[in-house]
């Protein structure tokens, strides 16, 4: 199979960021689909142009978004693992030496070095989200067991994988170092139980380590901590204590931390402090970063919520009501009322 010609103007769109390492072996490995009317497709309003759009990453890890109708994937393999989950149309590609079909809702899961391709099952065309990462991440986070392998690539939505879909669900939030190791966390757990493995015994909760990090969060909600920082404070490893703090609160380090910036970020909204300067304070990117964490946790943008506090609207139901309580009285002892799940 012959690839696309890079100067083709039906050649895939690719915008990428990061390492870009992802991004160059998609666009070495996309070719034209035989048999398809490219020129019908130019030519239809509602057809969607092939993309490939790469979000935040961090090290080990890449995000992606990816569209094809008039393109399809020549074999080839990664040097990661890739867990995606098909958003539109239908996905099929040759895997060890069977041809499979994902549908919508579906993650489909590779493991590092396997050949296969990718194209769309019907006319429409197929959308995906996928996250690669690192071998290297998956066995520091099992403690240097063997890689987990997964015998059926295709997976159904189960609540064992759940988490790995919300890792999809925004691929622009950005990956912090607490993020990266629960992502890590997510991952090896999941493929470990996808593989057949039986379960580890389990460990009792360290309470002392995960009121540790608690504590040490809440006190430093707007800093930009490591997750070396925390394993210094508590004494327990990066992966374990991403384990045990879901246990011991129901939620990441990393989002209850977001929950503590959020309500930095409500207090100084309410003192009359700009938009902008408010989401600096509290540790956030920038007010694009602060307006997408604040819209998921609330359902309203920071700019209408405090216009609605301005109006004297904002007292009862819903989050906002909830958000003033939290702005006010924001204390580590509140965590039952204000932490968010991740």
């Amino acid at each position: 199979m012959s690839t696309s010609d890079p100067t083709d103007p039906q050649r895939i769109a690719a915008a990428t960021s990061g390492s870009g390492r992802a991004a160059a072996i998609l666009a070495f490995m996309v070719e034209r689909l035989g048999g398809v009317d490219t020129g019908g497709l130019e030519r239809s309003c509602s057809r969607r142009r092939d993309s490939i759009r790469f979000g935040a990453g961090a090290l080990g890890l890449e995000r992606a978004e990816v569209y094809l109708s008039s393109q399809a994937y020549a074999p080839h393999r990664h040097d990661t693992y890739a867990i995606g989950v098909t958003t539109a149309g239908v996905q099929t590609f040759r895997y060890r030496g069977t041809r499979r079909v994902c549908l919508p809702g579906q993650l489909h899961v590779l493991h590092p070095d396997e050949t296969h391709d990718g194209a769309a099952g019907t006319a429409d065309g197929f959308g995906y989200r996928i996250l690669y990462f690192a071998p290297e991440l998956v066995r520091d986070a099992l403690h240097g067991e063997a890689l987990p392998f997964v015998a059926d690539p295709i997976q159904a939505p189960t609540p064992t994988t759940g988490l790995v879909g919300s890792l999809l669900a925004d691929i622009d939030a950005p990956i912090s170092d607490l993020t990266r190791a629960e992502v890590a966390a997510v991952l090896a757990d999941t493929l470990r139980s996808l593989s057949g493995r039986r379960d580890r015994l389990p460990v009792s909760l360290d309470v002392r380590a995960v009121e540790l990090a608690r504590e040490y969060l809440a006190a430093h909600a707007s800093e930009q901590t490591p997750a070396s920082t925390l394993e210094a404070v508590t004494g327990a490893d990066r992966f374990t204590l991403a384990r045990h703090f879901r246990r011991a609160f129901g939620t990441s380090p990393d989002r209850y931390r977001t929950m503590r910036r959020l309500a930095l970020a409500r207090a100084a909204i309410e003192r009359g402090v700009p938009l902008a300067q408010a989401a600096a304070r509290a540790g956030f990117t920038d007010q694009s970063h602060m307006t997408r964490q604040f819209k998921r946790t609330y359902g309203l943008t920071p700019a209408r919520w405090s216009a609605l506090v301005e109006d004297g609207t904002a007292t009862v139901g819903g989050g906002i009501g909830a958000a003033r309580t939290a702005a006010r009285e924001a204390r580590p002892g509140l965590l039952a009322s204000v932490v968010g799940r991740s």
